[in-house]
């Protein structure tokens, strides 16, 4: 399927990707809207996803650099699948939606772009939400820009530290 992307979206389509995981950002957090990191805990990371399936697509990941779930500590697993929780219920309270996706594609033959670190995706559904657009033309519209998005929710994550 392909995806149409606002006009500020081609310096990031047609420059070179930095080299190195996503995921594993330093713990500075001046750098977070840049990274689109909304959210972290000891062990888990949260941040919108570049190319969102719908608007407000959230991925959550450990902290660690690992591709295998089975080398999680019981805490780090806890903390992530807290962490899914917690975004879930942002989403729900800030976006509304009528129900999610929640899931991990493991390896390149099961999707998954950054195979190297695993990772969450949480995509809130409305009903409609695949419209004609996608039916017809094969063309996914997301009509919120990421750092809109990002706006939109920083708040909620940020209102768990106070």
């Amino acid at each position: 399927m392909e995806r149409i992307w606002a006009p500020w979206r081609t310096e990031y389509i047609f420059t070179e990707k930095p080299s190195g995981c996503i995921f594993c950002l330093p713990q500075d957090t001046s750098e977070d809207r840049e990274h689109l990191v909304l959210h972290r805990t000891p062990l888990s990371l949260v941040m919108l996803n570049r190319y969102p399936y719908t608007n407000g697509h959230l991925m959550a990941a450990p902290l660690r650099h690992t591709a295998d779930m089975d080398s999680l500590s019981d805490e780090e697993m806890l903390d992530l699948f807290r962490t899914v929780g917690l975004c879930r219920a942002i989403l729900h309270e800030e976006a509304s939606p009528q129900g999610f996706n929640i899931g991990m594609n493991l390896g390149k033959a099961a999707g998954a772009g950054v195979d190297d670190h695993l990772h969450c995706h949480i995509v809130p559904r409305w009903n409609g939400d695949t419209n004609f657009m996608s039916v017809v033309a094969d063309v996914r519209v997301v009509p919120e820009g990421l750092l809109a998005a990002y706006d939109r929710l920083l708040p909620r994550f940020e209102a768990l530290k106070r």
